[in-house]
């Protein structure tokens, strides 16, 4: 993700909690835009996010694990860039547009007992830790994730297009379905595999075309929330269109996916450094990379995930490595 210059990630974690959040921010406020097409979301300031209103730019986009309560990692982020002097100018307050969508790990193992909600300070130290190097597999918004079949993951990808246009993902895999076919150690998303970046298996040799794997786990624990970024220039609409054609690479990766207990997101970013040559060409090309570099994020994600005592599923390195 960070590949798209000006933008850096964070993470963090509490590893009783088997919980985190993610915070993808910028140097300075970028263009950005959701699409949802799960039947369970759960969100925070996406309603303005649509092309017609006010605020076209925002200063973060936050995924969080804790379902509900995961929305207040959010909260934590805007804490901390309002103290460094960031945020939407209203009169001579500073107001920072945080967006963020949450994934539900309340079931994972983890310790969930509380008495004061973790996810604000989870954010706060995630927005300290952003940088240009960031880790993957489980951690941050991934950290307690599952799949079907498999731990889940934080997962990322990038591309650079012909044209010079760097284009990246960012996700939290935490789905119903699986990102393996069957019970092998292929992934769905091998046809855009580049080198060996999960594993290099390729393709799995046979499997039934019509058949979909019952869920591994339960109804209403599930939810795949992702971001693509750009460096293009792109207005809110543009952006919007990036993200709606992402989510072919979420369906690219995971079967099943979009499903009604799965609250499946994308957020797309656009940092506005470079001009698109040929705008009608070139954002067809856009949401082609950005549904190809999400497939491949989320392979990776599952890919990257770590083993920890206690987990609930295996992860693909200890089943398959």
């Amino acid at each position: 993700m960070t590949d798209v210059a000006g933008l850096r990630v964070g993470n963090a974690q509490d590893d009783r909690l088997r919980s985190g959040a993610t915070v993808l921010v910028g140097d300075r406020p970028f263009v950005a835009a959701v699409n949802v097409m799960g039947g369970a979301p759960g969100t925070r300031e996406t309603d303005l996010l649509a092309p017609d209103r006010l605020v076209q730019e925002v200063d973060a986009l936050v995924l969080s694990g804790g379902s509900a309560f995961g929305l207040d990692a959010a909260s934590g982020v805007a804490d901390g860039l309002r103290a460094m002097g960031r945020g939407y100018a209203v009169g001579d307050q500073r107001v920072p547009i945080v967006p963020g969508a949450i994934l539900f790990d309340l079931l994972n193992g983890g310790r969930k007992d509380w008495t004061v909600n973790p996810y604000k300070a989870l954010g706060l130290t995630a927005l300290r830790a952003a940088a240009a190097d960031f880790a993957l597999g489980s951690v941050g918004a991934g950290t307690g994730a599952t799949t079907g079949n498999l731990k889940g993951g934080l997962g990322s990808a990038s591309a650079v297009l012909d044209n010079g246009i760097t284009v990246g993902a960012l996700v939290a895999v935490n789905a119903l379905g699986q990102a393996t076919v069957g019970d092998g150690p292929e992934f769905w998303a091998a046809p855009w595999e580049l080198g060996s970046e999960f594993g290099g298996r390729g393709v799995a040799r046979a499997f039934a075309p019509a058949a979909e794997p019952a869920p591994g786990k339960r109804m209403g624990e599930a939810t795949t929330i992702a971001i693509v970024a750009t460096d293009a220039v792109l207005t809110q609409a543009q952006a919007l269109r990036m993200a709606t054609a992402a989510q072919d690479g979420m369906a690219r990766a995971l079967v099943p996916s979009h499903t009604p207990f799965d609250g499946d997101l994308v957020f797309a970013a656009a940092t506005g450094v470079k001009p698109l040559p040929d705008p009608a060409t070139d954002a067809y090309l856009l949401g082609h990379a950005a549904a190809c570099c999400l497939a491949r994020a989320i392979a990776r994600a599952v890919w990257l995930a770590t083993p920890t005592p206690g987990d609930l599923q295996p992860a693909w390195v200890t089943r398959f490595g």
